[in-house]
C-alpha cells in the first residue's frame, strides 16, 4: 500500500514537472517503459531540447539526433531506443546505478525506474534552461590586455558587460564581435524594454548637465566621500576583527581553532577597505534613490527580516549600571574627639581668676 502510495506521488510531481516546462498532456501510459511509444517519443524530445540548449557535446559536435525514434514498433525500435539511451544517461552523468548498469532493460521495466529516468531528464532540463538564461561568469582570459592595472580593468570591463546582458536577458556574444555592433544590439534591446516601465521610474537623480568645473567638483566631492568611507570601514573590519578574535579566547574554542579560521579566513580576505563607488553609480543613480525608508518600516522589514530575529536570550546575570536605582549615600557624623584629638570629654577646664589685691 505504501509503495503504491509513493509511486502515485512521484507521478503527480512528474505530471508537474512537465507541465512546468511546457510538455502538456502527459500520458499515463508513459511511465510504462520504454515498450511504450509515448514513453520513448517523451524521453526523445526531452533529449533533443536538452541538445538544442548545448548539454549535449554529442549532439553540438556531430549534428546526429540524441534518441532516434524508430517508425516500426517493435522489439527492435525498444533496443535501439536503449543503447542510444544508455550512451545519452552516460554523457549526462547520471548518477542513478541502476540506470547506468549494464542491463538498463530490466531496470526499466519496473514503473519506479521509468519515472526516475523522466524526472532526471526533467531535472537536466530545467538546469539547462537556467544556465541559458543566466550563464556563469567566467571571462576569457585571452580577451583582457596583458598588464597590471590594464588587466584588471578589462576584467572589470567585461564583468559589467556579462552582468549587462544577462539582466537583458540576451545571449552571450560571439567572440570576436565588433563592439559597435554589441552596442547596437544593447540599444535596441533597451529601447525594446523601455515602454514596458511604469511613466517615471527612470528618471535621473543628477537632473541637470554638467560642464568642466562641475565635473571637477564631482571628482573631488567623490574622492572626498570615498577616503571617509574608507576609514569608516576600517574601523568596522578593526572591530570584526575584534570580535572573531575573542571567540578564540575560551578554552572550547582551542579544539576547533583551525575549523574556526578555515571559515571566517576566506570570507575576511573578500572584505576590503576600499570602496568600489565611482562616478558613473552617480551617473547611474535614479530619483527613486533619494526616498529615504525607515528601517523599521513594513518594506524594509520584509527583505532583512530572519528567523534570530525571534530568538529571546535566557536569564542573565544583573550587572547594575542603572543610576535612577541607587540611593545616594548619607554623610555619617562622628564625634570630634573619637580620634583623641582635641580637649578630653567630661571635664571642662576654665581659667583662675586672678585675686584682687
Amino acid at each position: 500500500m505504501e509503495g503504491a502510495e509513493a509511486g502515485a506521488r512521484e507521478g503527480a510531481a512528474l505530471a508537474r514537472d512537465l507541465l512546468a516546462l511546457g510538455y502538456e498532456g502527459f500520458p499515463g501510459t508513459a511511465a510504462v517503459g520504454p515498450s511504450c511509444s509515448d514513453f520513448r517519443a517523451l524521453c526523445a524530445r526531452l533529449a533533443a531540447e536538452l541538445a538544442t540548449l548545448g548539454a549535449l557535446k554529442r549532439e553540438r559536435e556531430e549534428g546526429a539526433e540524441v534518441l532516434v525514434l524508430s517508425a516500426s514498433d517493435g522489439p527492435g525500435a525498444e533496443e535501439e531506443f536503449l543503447g542510444q539511451l544508455a550512451g545519452l544517461l552516460r554523457e549526462l552523468h547520471c548518477p542513478d546505478r541502476a540506470l547506468c548498469g549494464g542491463d538498463c532493460a530490466s531496470a526499466l521495466r519496473e514503473p519506479s525506474a521509468s519515472l526516475r529516468l523522466l524526472r532526471f531528464l526533467c531535472t537536466e532540463l530545467q538546469a539547462a534552461r537556467l544556465l541559458r538564461l543566466h550563464p556563469p561568469l567566467n571571462p576569457s582570459p585571452a580577451a583582457l590586455p596583458p598588464g597590471g592595472k590594464e588587466a584588471e580593468e578589462g576584467a572589470g570591463m567585461v564583468q559589467e558587460l556579462i552582468l549587462t546582458l544577462q539582466a537583458l536577458g540576451m545571449p552571450r556574444p560571439i567572440p570576436g564581435t565588433p563592439a559597435s555592433r554589441l552596442l547596437w544590439e544593447l540599444h535596441a534591446k533597451i529601447s525594446e524594454l523601455l515602454p514596458s516601465l511604469p511613466p517615471g521610474s527612470l528618471q535621473p537623480l543628477l537632473s541637470y548637465s554638467l560642464d568642466a568645473p562641475r565635473w571637477e567638483a564631482l571628482e573631488s566631492l567623490c574622492q572626498s566621500l570615498r577616503g571617509q568611507y574608507c576609514c569608516r570601514r576600517c574601523l568596522l573590519l578593526k572591530r570584526l576583527d575584534l570580535t572573531t578574535s575573542a571567540f578564540h579566547w575560551s578554552d572550547q574554542a582551542e579544539a576547533q581553532g583551525e575549523a574556526m579560521k578555515a571559515v571566517l579566513i576566506p570570507i575576511r580576505q573578500t572584505l576590503t577597505p576600499e570602496s568600489d563607488i565611482s562616478i558613473a553609480h552617480v551617473l547611474a543613480a535614479r530619483a527613486d534613490l533619494s526616498c529615504l525608508v525607515p528601517a523599521t518600516s513594513k518594506a524594509a522589514r520584509q527583505r532583512t527580516c530572519c528567523a534570530i530575529n525571534k530568538v529571546l536570550m535566557g536569564n542573565v546575570p544583573d550587572r547594575g549600571g542603572r543610576p535612577n536605582e541607587l540611593e545616594a549615600p548619607m554623610p555619617t557624623w562622628k564625634s570630634r574627639r573619637e580620634d583623641g584629638g582635641g580637649r578630653k570629654a567630661g571635664r571642662q577646664c576654665w581659667g583662675r581668676k586672678k585675686k584682687k589685691k
